[in-house]
């Protein structure tokens, strides 16, 4: 029996055109329980956004998105672009193939094979993934790179009886990426948490872990300390581990659209980039 995509029911939060029947109508079940999860999804998106500027700023030239999911709202290097035209370089990854195939459709109409690509992998093989990005010969893996994983976290993958996964994108594959960069890099993490959220958030958070661990994929809330663990011992860069509406709002677009909350925590994810000293 097919199962609602999270890639595609992602796509749908973020009104993109992706979507199947099954996605729109998990969505539709999620958002009639938590209306707010459609500008919470754009607000994560929009994080990303600011992401990439601010790591462009800070000279930074190379990314790897991992579970960067559908090219809705812009992908990482349509950004980059905007901000460096032809000078930063992207790997997307996913295991969701259809996400990855997405990428490539939009990667052969308007990106540039010198500078990106789009591979099938599992998050929870870092090792391996890290072989598939190698291969493009699209980044210099000795050198500084941005790891990004947005809204991937809180996600399990489904488990593979083969390999032995369970499904956990928890801190052991985190660990691993923070290894495997060279001195210098960045990683970049949004998560959602069910502490310090509003109180009206509070009951339908527990339906919507209902929901998805029943219809789509389980997921998985962090607490703020559990989040800030996952960076290890990489430096924080200000203003730290904090709602995604809050980290550097000066590094937004002007074309974007401004989402806002009547308090910053209801945006209900939390975000930060660390450097590897």
């Amino acid at each position: 029996m097919r199962k609602p995509s999270v890639a595609r029911v992602y796509d749908y939060y973020l009104e993109g055109t992706a979507s199947w029947a099954i996605d729109r109508k998990f969505g539709d079940r999620v958002l009639g329980e938590f209306p707010m999860l459609r500008p919470i999804a754009k607000a994560n998106r929009v994080f990303l956004h600011r992401v990439i500027r601010h790591l462009l700023r800070l000279g930074v030239t190379q990314f790897i998105d991992i579970g960067a999911g559908l090219p809705t709202m812009q992908h990482a290097h349509q950004v980059a672009d905007d901000v460096a035209p032809g000078k930063a370089r992207v790997v997307y990854v996913d295991y969701e193939p259809v996400a990855v195939t997405h990428s490539q459709a939009l990667l052969e109409e308007h990106g540039d094979p010198r500078r990106h690509a789009a591979v099938h992998a599992d998050l929870r093989a870092p090792d391996r993934l890290w072989a598939k990005v190698a291969e493009q010969k699209i980044l210099d893996l000795d050198e500084p790179v941005a790891v990004l994983l947005i809204a991937v976290l809180h996600v399990q993958q489904p488990a593979s009886p083969r390999s032995g996964d369970t499904g956990d994108v928890g801190p052991a594959s985190v660990e691993r990426y923070r290894e495997l960069v060279p001195s210098g890099s960045y990683l970049a993490i949004s998560h959602i948490t069910d502490e310090g959220v509003p109180p009206e958030y509070e009951k339908p958070l527990v339906k919507l872990k209902e929901l998805y661990d029943s219809g789509s994929s389980p997921v998985i809330w962090r607490n703020h300390g559990e989040i800030r663990e996952l960076f290890g011992d990489f430096d924080l860069l200000p203003p730290g581990l904090t709602w995604t509406t809050q980290w550097h709002p000066e590094d937004a677009s002007p074309t974007e659209p401004e989402i806002t909350f009547a308090t910053p925590n209801g945006s209900l994810i939390l975000g930060g980039v660390g450097r590897k000293p």
